[in-house]
């Protein structure tokens, strides 16, 4: 299955070069042969991040967009709200397993404000700023996703 995939690191301080978890991720949806459709560093402001979801989403015409960053407790974290602002209904469930992975890593992981939506038929997954925690939860959920890219895109169940 052809999957296009686009990242939004959501930071006021790192620059695309120094996108350690982004590039991380690049690496892991190029093992799985998906495309990365684009790669954009936003200020965490949730007007910008809300921006570049919906320019992911509608105009790249990507199957998942991947969040990084900006999904804490930190007064400067608005990812999930930026989210929720452009998306059309939530899908918890992915959300609870990344939660759900990650605990069984390390207990800050129930610190997770992260959310998982559709905007369209675009899956936005929250994910976290750091590289180690941005891996291990894209390696939580990356077995369900293809089935979640087929079942938006209404082909059905797989076989």
């Amino acid at each position: 299955m052809s999957i296009k995939v686009a990242i939004i690191t959501c930071s006021d301080t790192r620059s695309l070069k120094e996108d350690a978890a982004g590039y991380a991720l690049e690496e892991l949806i190029a093992q799985e042969g998906w495309e990365c459709a684009g790669h954009v560093i936003v200020k965490d402001e949730r007007a910008q991040i809300a921006q570049a979801i919906i320019q992911a989403a509608d105009e790249l015409h990507a199957d998942i967009v991947f969040t990084c960053g900006g999904s804490g407790l930190s007064p400067r974290d608005v990812t999930p709200e930026a989210t929720r602002d452009v998306c059309d209904r939530e899908v918890p469930g992915i959300a609870e397993a990344m939660r759900i992975h990650s605990l069984s890593i390390t207990p800050y992981a129930m610190l997770s404000r992260a959310i998982c939506a559709q905007r369209g038929s675009a899956l936005i997954v929250n994910l976290p700023g750091s590289t180690k925690a941005a891996k291990e939860n894209f390696d939580g959920i990356v077995k369900a996703l293809p089935h979640a890219v087929s079942m938006m895109a209404a082909e059905g169940h797989d076989q």
